[in-house]
């Protein structure tokens, strides 16, 4: 029996884990229904998703055909405008096949500027206001990668829920707040639970997160294996062992903080630089050949980098991004004269 929680004060009752909707997009559709479903029968009855995520909401729209009434669906608009809003949210609607959505969250609310905007008059709050008192949504929260703006949302009162970046390695919720959001009776929705695809060791990263009450983790999945493992480790013991912990502490140790987690606040680049793409070259053995064409692309345009450093500046984990991306360049060259197929390596 797979085990729930209360998501903050909007009372929707899900279980311990979620399921996010981005790796679903790199499927087919059949496989990504199929997955889907999995995770229904399996228990899971969160799934997040966004406008903005390319095909993940028709695929969930298709995929909840018999287990609507079981499944919350939290979905998000980057819309800051009211009239924008409210384009997407009918275009969710649509999309997903149904006539409401449990949870509508404002997207990416990572700067002041922007929190203030959709909170004006006018702004995406007056749309989630209307959509609440017509029924077309349940409940509002709101995603962010920056801390400052998250600890000042969570005591406004304007949301139900917050999803903030959260793992073993980005630790930086933990202190502040995830007691906040527990003061409040937010519901904290656990984002890039493995690090944007840095972290593997579900044992581990699934163990961690559950040791927090009122976090709910959307690990994304692309295969009906990974969640039948990650459901495995949510039903049995959450209790991390020693040799568990100092495994976690050997990793926080490899990685630091010197990654990128796919946020993309990076972007636009004035050289039309696929940043993100670049500053994971890394991960080319992990995503398939798919994958390794757009950082092919990638690598190219970032030979024309400038370094300019426009992109250091609106990144929220302050990286080193023009040296990662000399460093990453360098290290695809080595790659392709070495191997063949560098995507098949890890099989």
């Amino acid at each position: 029996m797979m085990k729930t929680m209360k998501l903050g004060r909007t009372n929707l009752v899900i279980s311990r884990i979620g399921v996010g909707g981005i790796p679903i997009t790199r499927l087919s559709e059949s496989k990504a229904v199929e997955v889907l479903r999995r995770c229904f029968d399996l228990g899971v009855t969160f799934v997040d998703t966004a406008n903005a995520y390319g095909s993940s909401e028709e695929r969930i729209g298709k995929a909840i055909t018999g287990y609507r009434n079981k499944v919350v669906i939290a979905t998000k608009t980057g819309g800051r405008s009211k009239t924008t809003a409210l384009e997407h949210l009918e275009l969710s609607l649509q999309r997903l096949q149904t006539d409401y959505i449990d949870l509508w969250q404002l997207h990416n609310l990572s700067t002041f500027k922007v929190y203030k905007r959709v909170l004006r008059s006018g702004g995406a709050m007056e749309a989630a206001q209307e959509a609440l008192k017509t029924g077309k949504i349940r409940h509002i929260g709101m995603s962010s990668h920056s801390l400052d703006v998250a600890l000042h949302a969570v005591p406004s009162g304007n949301f139900e829920t917050i999803q903030f970046p959260f793992n073993f390695v980005n630790t930086e919720a933990a202190d502040e707040l995830i007691p906040l959001c527990q003061e409040h009776d937010i519901g904290f929705i656990a984002m890039k639970p493995f690090a944007g695809g840095q972290l593997s060791d579900a044992d581990l990263v699934i163990k961690y997160l559950l040791q927090f009450d009122g976090v709910v983790p959307d690990p994304g999945v692309k295969e009906c294996r990974e969640i039948e493992e990650i459901v495995d480790i949510v039903n049995g013991s959450w209790k991390l062992t020693p040799r568990e912990n100092g495994k976690i502490e050997e990793i926080r140790f490899k990685l630091g903080r010197r990654f990128c987690q796919w946020c993309g606040y990076c972007q636009p680049c004035p050289q039309d630089i696929d940043i993100p793409h670049l500053m994971n070259t890394r991960n080319i053995r992990s995503y398939g050949e798919g994958f390794f064409k757009r950082v092919a692309r990638a690598v190219e345009a970032g030979r024309n980098c400038v370094e300019c450093g426009e992109c250091e500046e609106k990144c929220p984990y302050h990286l080193p991004i023009r040296e990662t991306i000399a460093e990453n360049i360098e290290f695809f060259d080595r790659l392709m004269q070495e191997v063949e197929r560098p995507w098949e390596e890890a099989n």
